[in-house]
């Protein structure tokens, strides 16, 4: 698969990716996808028929917890901090009229 970029390759990924490049920087990713498909190439001789196919490189299972009320009924403490209060609510300006 390695050296099957071609320069038409590179000139139409360079439209798709609305990008202009000079022609050394189309050389270079030509060189550069070169070696990727030369890397691909490499991982397809190595056997995989005894490999599990896996979303994730460790074994996820359960990741929620149950939810547990820690802070409860806080209404007092934070009520310390409102600058202005009516009937156990923050009292804030009126911003529609």
């Amino acid at each position: 698969m390695a050296d099957k970029i071609t320069d038409e390759m590179i000139e139409y990924v360079g439209i798709l990716a609305k990008l202009q490049l000079s022609e050394f920087e189309k050389e270079k990713a030509k060189n550069d996808m070169n070696q990727m498909l030369s890397y691909i190439d490499k991982l397809k001789e190595l056997d995989t028929r005894n490999v599990e196919p896996m979303s994730h490189i460790f074994p996820v299972t359960n990741v929620f917890r149950e939810d547990k009320v820690e802070n409860e009924n806080q209404k007092d403490a934070i009520l310390l901090n409102a600058p202005k209060k009516k009937s156990g609510c923050f009292q804030v300006p009126k911003t529609i009229d």
